[in-house]
């Protein structure tokens, strides 16, 4: 049986159901819509108030009618195109191919931030989102065709079974690496949690390779990253000891980022912090929720965000004083780069005059996008259903039209705009990549690093700022920093949503049910 064969089938079945329910198929004669009376019959005078309400009623239905019918013109158009591929196209395709296709066409002339996420793709979209996998944490990269480790996660079973930067892997499960992909490598070392993956390892420098035989286990990516490592691998958080000027690099917003920032706040109000400087740059977003929970760290009341959509009740986070650490100066360094959650906290803390942002404008999307499971939760569809605005009521996001003149994005303040050359974004990646990379026993590189001499405008900027601050100050205090968890002081939950990502289940009619906001 042909697809428009089967349209067919369905259009006819479409029809049935309206008769049923009492409305009448496209191009019959609406009962509703047609006068119980001749026009020559009509009765002369003025019309009273109830024919008027009947009048109005017919004109909807009628209007509802042409809507119904103008859909399934437009269904059998697609569906004509659909068997004309299939039947005619110069070459054989499988119609899931054609449907994701038609899928993600629809989907791309929404915005850029509404996809589908195909059951091959699920499980990356996911790690994502979560920020977390069975696997045995090592990041990898091929060179010359060849498996090398860039650097292992501190604490998982590769860290602990020595496996370096620089190391090769030879086989994985028995199964030779040469020509091997990145995504291939990396689905052959993820797994169950508790499962065993061997492999043979090559160490830098070292002549004969070694069989490893590692249990997986749940590994959790890190968003939360200081200036250094100190030797025992762990992140140093104090940039200016002296003045006492913690460093954070947050990379993205998951599921554990406001925590793991609480724990290491906590650890520098001991230290007796006073200053921070909270580094965004590169930052592409994350869980709406995480981004809350962040902003509520730093201010004590007031507006954190609200969102609004067409088929949404608009909602609103405000802060709450409990377990805020406060009584220091802050910075939060940005880019063009930086955008989603990350422009939540920003508009947050330079809205409430916690923080000066310093950097450059940042990319401007305010948009809140919700994961609803397709297929029974084998593939996905990520939707954008709302859009988020500052305390201040401004909106972020920047649409195709938008001019430098517009609102959107997050500007830094006046006089602290610095902007860097793509030979510093360069330069600038690369003395980071090479401080997150785990080496043995704090080794230095092998070789003079690329960027190791880069002197970072923006984070002296900040450095400048912070310390002349303090300078103004008198004696120092120490900050007003809590102890006590926000999320535990919170009863009511905040979305877990991208803005990655709540999942809902698959249905046929949303109706005005409000959606939880997720990203992206």
């Amino acid at each position: 049986m042909s697809v428009r064969r089967i349209f067919y089938l369905l259009s006819a079945a479409m029809i049935c159901l309206q008769l049923f329910v009492g409305v009448p198929p496209p191009g019959a004669t609406s009962w509703a819509a047609e006068p119980t009376v001749q026009p020559s019959q009509a009765p002369k005078g003025p019309v009273e108030p109830g024919q008027k309400a009947v009048a109005k009623d017919a004109a909807a239905k009628a209007a509802q009618e042409k809507e119904q019918l103008e859909e399934l013109k437009l269904l059998e158009l697609f569906a004509d195109t659909l068997d004309q591929v299939e039947r005619n196209y110069v070459k054989d395709v499988t119609h899931r191919r054609l449907m994701e296709a038609a899928i993600r066409g629809m989907l791309r002339e929404l915005d850029p931030y509404s996809n589908f996420i195909p059951p091959q793709q699920l499980d990356r979209f996911k790690v994502e989102v979560e920020n977390e996998f069975g696997g045995v944490g090592i990041q990898v990269s091929v060179e010359d065709d060849r498996l090398r480790v860039i650097s292992p996660l501190v604490g998982s079973p590769a860290y602990r079974a020595g496996v370096m930067a620089g190391d090769l892997i030879v086989e994985i499960n028995g199964e030779s690496t040469k020509e091997i992909t990145v995504d291939d490598a990396v689905q052959r070392m993820k797994g169950p949690v508790g499962t065993p993956v061997t492999l043979k390892v090559l160490h830098f420098n070292a002549t004969e390779p070694e069989t490893i035989t590692l249990k997986r286990e749940n590994i959790r990516i890190e968003t939360v990253l200081g200036d250094a490592r100190h030797s025992d691998d762990s992140w140093r958080w104090m940039l200016d000891q002296e003045k006492k000027i913690g460093y954070l690099r947050v990379t993205g917003f998951g599921r554990h980022t406001a925590a793991d920032l609480q724990k290491v706040l906590q650890q520098l109000a001991d230290q007796n912090l006073r200053g921070l400087i909270l580094d965004l740059r590169f930052n592409p977003g994350g869980l709406l929720s995480s981004a809350i929970e962040v902003s509520d760290l730093f201010i004590a009341q007031g507006r954190i965000v609200s969102t609004e959509g067409r088929n949404v009740e608009p909602r609103v986070w405000d802060a709450e004083e409990k377990g805020t650490f406060e009584g220091f100066p802050m910075a939060v360094l940005v880019n063009r780069y930086s955008a989603s959650a990350s422009e939540i906290v920003a508009a947050c803390l330079q809205d409430h005059h916690r923080a000066v942002i310093i950097g450059e404008r940042t990319w401007g999307k305010g948009s809140v996008q919700n994961i609803v499971e397709l297929e029974g939760g084998a593939s996905a569809l990520k939707l954008t259903t709302a859009g988020y605005h500052r305390p201040n009521g401004k909106n972020i996001h920047r649409f195709p039209d938008a001019k430098d003149s517009d609102d959107w994005g997050i500007i830094p303040n006046r006089g602290f705009e610095v902007k860097l050359s793509a030979k510093d974004m360069t330069q600038l990646i690369a003395q980071w990549r090479q401080k997150d990379i785990v080496r043995k026993n704090g080794d230095a590189p092998p070789e003079p690093a690329e960027g190791a001499d880069f002197v970072d405008p923006q984070l002296q900027k900040a450095l400048e700022y912070i310390r002349t601050q303090l300078d103004a100050e008198k004696p120092a205090q120490e900050p007003a920093a809590k102890a006590t968890p926000k999320h535990e002081a919170k009863p009511e939950a905040k979305p877990d949503v991208k803005a990655e990502e709540k999942k809902e289940p698959e249905k046929k009619d949303a109706g005005k049910k409000e959606p939880k906001p997720q990203e992206e």
